[in-house]
């Protein structure tokens, strides 16, 4: 996989990561989430009856994969930013890839499934504007913690 792809999604997480399940993270996820909504919907242009069938689907996918990038993965890269990294045990390091490539499988065979139901309501050109409009946001809001950083 392409690391330059993976970047903002890297990023997300890792930017989650700083907030931890506080009140200030959700109103933080929510913020991203209206925005992201907002920048799809302008993207992809769905008429009505697609919208009403997108959303949904949409919602539960995004969802589920913020709880398996956020829940099952947040493990696995705290354990890789500590210390602990130096400290482990080849049998240790083997588990730990296991258990990260499994929880990849399992984001892989989400989008695959999520595709799979987007092609009952959405022509496949859309759902292609998806991806990139995805990929779109995701710069976006990488570009715009950048300048935030810059200005502090």
């Amino acid at each position: 996989m392409n690391f330059k792809k993976m970047y903002p999604i890297l990023f997300l997480f890792l930017s989650f990561n700083f907030y931890g399940q506080s009140e200030k993270f959700k109103e933080k996820r929510e913020q991203i989430k209206a925005m992201k909504v907002a920048f799809l919907t302008t993207e992809l242009d769905l008429t009505p009856s697609e919208a009403e069938k997108f959303w949904p689907i949409y919602n539960t996918f995004d969802d589920k994969q913020f709880e398996l990038r956020h829940q099952k993965m947040k493990g696995y890269y705290k354990r890789m930013q500590n210390d602990e990294l130096d400290k482990l045990s080849e049998k240790d390091a083997s588990l730990l890839l296991n258990q990260i490539e499994d929880s990849e499988e399992d984001l892989f065979n989400l989008r695959k499934k999520f595709v799979t139901s987007l092609k009952e309501i959405l022509p496949s050109t859309k759902i292609i504007k998806l991806k990139k409009a995805e990929e779109d946001f995701n710069r976006k809001l990488l570009q715009q913690y950048k300048d935030k950083g810059l200005k502090k």
